[in-house]
């Protein structure tokens, strides 16, 4: 029978694209084709995979120095165009939704954090797979974008839940800071945008490759 209340962590909150979703090389190409749409130099993929995570006008401002602000709109909805055109060619990574059913029977609750928009998040959470899996979740559009930790605050103070007993779970360097902004805990996923040697040096409690990991780690320490 699962324990009414876990060793460690309460709260569990997740980034989205690149941490449960197996996403990034997708978002990578719709930004680098976003940008040419509108008329700026494409940038590489590691500019572009680098901006993963934060809010998307942050992100394609950033990925695309040489786009005068007027045409932000314009590329924000070429993004949009490219990417919905691959939505469907998207998948959770394999051992997410074992991993989550075990937590969500465990009794943690479970937390989206992502520099997504309402929009986009909602359709997701919205599949079979997904509905009703989660808590709680905050997007950048309604908050502030990663890696201000507003965020993170708002799902601790809705759950009433201490940052000692939060643990954030992401993949780039934009989830880490915004965890060590807020006083919580992380983990770092190291198949997603951003190079292990990044993840490190923002100290997160461990850095693992795949969700079997994940459970194994869990299960020991947390």
């Amino acid at each position: 029978m699962p324990s009414p209340r876990p060793r460690r962590f309460d709260l569990i909150a997740f980034d989205w694209d690149g941490t449960l979703f197996d996403s990034t090389r997708i978002i990578v190409r719709c930004i680098q084709q976003a940008v040419v749409d509108v008329g700026g130099s494409m940038p590489s993929e590691k500019q572009a995979a680098y901006v993963i995570g934060l809010g998307l006008m942050q992100a394609l401002a950033h990925a695309a120095p040489d786009v005068p602000q007027e045409r932000y709109k314009e590329l924000g909805a070429r993004y949009r165009h490219h990417y919905i055109a691959h939505q469907n060619d998207l998948s959770l990574f394999e051992g997410v939704l074992p991993l989550l059913n075990e937590l969500k029977a465990r009794h943690h609750w479970l937390a989206v954090a992502t520099g997504k928009s309402r929009r986009g998040l909602d359709d997701v959470l919205d599949t079979v797979q997904l509905k009703g899996m989660f808590h709680a979740s905050r997007t950048a559009d309604e908050t502030a974008g990663k890696p201000h930790p507003l965020m993170l605050q708002e799902l601790m103070r809705e759950f009433g839940a201490d940052a000692e007993r939060t643990l954030m779970i992401g993949d780039t360097t934009h989830d880490l800071q915004m965890a060590a902004n807020a006083g919580v805990d992380a983990v770092g996923m190291t198949h997603g945008a951003h190079p292990v040697e990044q993840l490190r040096e923002l100290q997160p409690l461990v850095l693992l490759d795949d969700y079997a990991g994940f459970r194994e780690w869990f299960s020991a320490y947390a």
